[in-house]
C-alpha cells in the first residue's frame, strides 16, 4: 500500500524478544504518521547487536505486525544483512581520520562524569593514540564543543554538545560489531527515510546521529520522539523490564496504543482492525501527543 507524497517512515524493533505494548506505541505513531501524510512505512529488523537476537524473535515480530493489521512497504530490511553497507561507511570515516582506535575497557571508564545525556562521558583516553600491542579495541567517532542542534516535531528545540555531553563515540565495538549509532544512520540513508517517529528513550541518541550523518554527507530526516510508557517503578516499559508480549486478540490492544499516545476516539467503537487503522489514518494528529519523555503504562494508573 505504497503512498504517493516523498514521506518515507519505518519501524525498527529489535529482535529481543516478542513486541509488547511499548514496541506497539511506537508501531502505531510511526504506521499513522506515514499513512497521514500519504506516505510509505518500511519495517527493518535491527538484529546488528546479534549476541541480544533471540532465535525466532524476527520472525515473531512479523507475524504480529500482520496479525495486528500492519502493512509495511516492500521487503522487511535486516541488518544482519547489511554488513557491506556499514563497513563502506566505517572504512570512509577512518579513512578521513574521523575515529581512531580505543583500547579503554568498561572498567576503565566507570569513573567518568555523568552527561547530561546521562551516560558515561567519554574523556578522550585513546585520541592520540593508545597501548601498543593492546588487543581488543573499539572504535570511536571524533567530535567537538559545537552544539548540535535539530527541531523535534514534538518535543521541541534539541541542542547537544558532544564532546562535554557523551565524548567520542563507539562506531564499532571491540568484538567486532558495528554500533546502533551508525547502523541506524546507515540504514535510515540508504532506505531513503525522511521521517523518523519513536520514543523519546532514543532523544538523547538523535544529535549523535545526525553528527555522523554530516561527516557521511547523508540528508538528515525529520525527528519525532513520542512519549513511551513506563512500568509501575517509572522505569520504561520494555522486554528487560518484564513487560508482557502482545495478546493475541490485537483490538484492545490497539485501542490502548491509541489512548496512550492522547488521540481523539471514534464516534462509535471499532468492530474490526479494519476499522480501527481506517479511523485511525484519518484521525491521526501527532500533536495532540504531550511533549514529554514519558507517561505511566499498565499497571502505573488505571486508565492510559
Amino acid at each position: 500500500m505504497s503512498g504517493t507524497s516523498t514521506y518515507r517512515g519505518r519501524f525498527a524493533p529489535s529482535p529481543t524478544g516478542p513486541l509488547h505494548l511499548g514496541s506497539l506505541i511506537a508501531a502505531v505513531a510511526s504506521w499513522c504518521d506515514a499513512r497521514a501524510h500519504g506516505g510509505t512505512w518500511r519495517v527493518r529488523i535491527e538484529d546488528v547487536d546479534t549476541p541480544r537476537s533471540l532465535p525466532g524473535a524476527s520472525d515473531a515480530i512479523i507475524a504480529t505486525l500482520d496479525a495486528y493489521g500492519f502493512e509495511w512497504d516492500g521487503e522487511v530490511a535486516r541488518q544482519s544483512k547489511r554488513q557491506a553497507l556499514y563497513h563502506a561507511a566505517f572504512d570512509d570515516l577512518v579513512a578521513r581520520g574521523l575515529a581512531f582506535r580505543c583500547t579503554c575497557t568498561r572498567k576503565q571508564l566507570e569513573d567518568a562524569p555523568l552527561g547530561a545525556a546521562g551516560e558515561r562521558v567519554y574523556p578522550g583516553t585513546c585520541r592520540d593514540g593508545n597501548a601498543a600491542g593492546a588487543a581488543a579495541a573499539a572504535w570511536r567517532l571524533r567530535v567537538n564543543d559545537e552544539p548540535t542542534r535539530f527541531l523535534d516535531r514534538l518535543q521541541g528545540p534539541q541542542q547537544q554538545r558532544l564532546q562535554r555531553d557523551v565524548g567520542d563515540f563507539v562506531i564499532r565495538r571491540s568484538d567486532g560489531l558495528f554500533a546502533y549509532q551508525l547502523a541506524v544512520v546507515v540504514d535510515d540513508a540508504e532506505q531513503a527515510i525522511t521521517h523518523v517517529v519513536r520514543g523519546a528513550d532514543l532523544l538523547t541518541s538523535t544529535p549523535r546521529q545526525i553528527w555522523l550523518q554530516r561527516q557521511l554527507g547523508l540528508t538528515i530526516p525529520a525527528y519525532l520522539h513520542h512519549p513511551v510508557a513506563t512500568a509501575a517503578r517509572g522505569e520504561k516499559l520494555s522486554k528487560q523490564t518484564g513487560a508482557a508480549p502482545l495478546p493475541a486478540n490485537p483490538l484492545p490492544a490497539l485501542e490502548q496504543a491509541w489512548r496512550f499516545l492522547a488521540q481523539s476516539p471514534p464516534p462509535s467503537p471499532a468492530e474490526s482492525v479494519v476499522e480501527f487503522w481506517q479511523w485511525a489514518h484519518r484521525a491521526w494528529n501527532a500533536h495532540a501527543m504531550p511533549a514529554v519523555a514519558a507517561l505511566p503504562g499498565p499497571g502505573s494508573r488505571d486508565e492510559l
